[in-house]
């Protein structure tokens, strides 16, 4: 949607946000953007088996995760309905945020808590006008200046990355500690690290003040999603 007009994405979303309302849902309530904290678990359909994503998200969340990212790049609506509803739902159950990638429709349809959205801040801008209770998260990549675009336009958390090599999406430029550093430095927003996140290079990042760690292999490519969860949740018990 980054390449539509800003003009052409606040149409669209009046259109659904019409629809949405209709339905008597109460999407102005849901939880603010304080609440992206802890593991920040993206369950990417690249990597876990449609026939797992169910279970897995669950293991992910009885293990601590507070935080969920749907994040399927297919061009299957009735797939991608159908696994978000029920994430949607499995997340309300736990007391979880449910953010939907780079689809603010979809995000509305199933009534979301949020969404994430790529370096367009013109889609923040929209979103957040016509959706204001909505959590939308923008992806910041290694730059303060997309940081504060983002952050200016309404962003309620930013997402900097990729901090490791990343299996899911190699070609990610790096990130550096200095960027973290100073977004939370300069920015009274939820800042999230994400790229090639394990166990064993996540300690530095949530010591240099990430709110959130966003992982996808890490947890769902593990021989135990639940421990894994244990494992990166524990990391933000005793901040």
């Amino acid at each position: 949607c980054g390449q539509l007009s800003n003009l052409a994405l606040a149409s669209t979303y009046q259109i659904v946000a019409g629809k949405f309302c209709n339905t008597g849902s109460s999407w102005m309530s849901r939880p603010g953007s304080q609440s992206i904290k802890g593991l920040y678990a993206i369950a990417d359909t690249s990597v876990i088996a449609e026939a797992e994503l169910a279970d897995e998200v669950t293991s992910v969340l009885r293990g601590g995760c507070r935080v969920i990212q749907y994040r399927d790049k297919s061009f299957d609506r009735d797939k991608r309905s159908r696994q978000a509803v029920g994430l949607a739902q499995t997340c309300r159950e736990f007391g979880a945020i449910f953010i939907v990638n780079d689809d603010v429709e979809l995000a509305i349809a199933v009534e979301a808590d949020g969404v994430h959205v790529g370096r367009d801040d013109s889609t923040v801008t929209a979103i957040k006008q016509n959706f204001p209770g909505l959590i939308v998260g923008a992806s910041c990549y290694n730059s303060m200046e997309l940081a504060g675009q983002a952050a200016n336009a309404g962003a309620d958390y930013l997402a900097f990355g990729s901090f490791f090599p990343s299996t899911t999406k190699p070609e990610a430029s790096p990130a550096d500690i200095e960027t973290l550093l100073k977004a939370k430095q300069t920015f009274k927003l939820p800042v999230v690290a994400i790229g090639g996140i394990m166990e064993d290079n996540a300690p530095g990042l949530v010591s240099s003040g990430a709110d959130a760690i966003a992982v996808i292999s890490g947890v769902f490519s593990t021989p135990d999603s639940y421990i894994s969860s244990r494992k990166f949740t524990e990391l933000f018990e005793n901040i």
